[in-house]
């Protein structure tokens, strides 16, 4: 997790409160011992005296599919082929080729059952 400084937008560290910064009775003396947030560059800090934490949701990045996209299964051929999954029974499925590795591999070839639509690759 990154925090960034209020004042000047730099990265946080978090380091210990020093003892020598703070002399016995003075009322800072409940911060010996504790953590804090604190800036390399500008003399921002945050003394740590509870639990902290922070808990933001990421928001997906929608990608594109590599393989053809929502058009990938149109316009293609069907062949004979046994579905791999346990109880569909399925004998024919859609297939198309991609080179996806060096020219001197074979294509992959995808396959789609045309019964239960679970998808393979050979």
């Amino acid at each position: 997790m990154l925090l960034f400084c209020p004042a000047c937008s730099n990265t946080l560290t978090v380091s210990r409160v020093p003892d020598a910064a703070i002399a016995d009775g003075a009322p800072d003396a409940h911060l010996r011992g504790k953590n804090r947030f604190e800036c390399r560059s500008c003399p921002y800090q945050y003394v740590l005296d509870r639990r902290y934490y922070e808990r933001k949701a990421m928001k997906r990045k929608e990608v594109e599919d590599v393989m053809g996209g929502k058009g990938a299964w149109d316009n293609v051929d069907r062949v004979d082929a046994q579905c791999p999954r346990d109880g569909c029974g399925g004998d024919k499925a859609y297939f198309y080729q991609i080179q996806i590795r060096s020219a001197d591999e074979p294509m992959t070839q995808f396959f789609k059952c045309t019964k239960c639509a679970k998808q393979w690759r050979d």
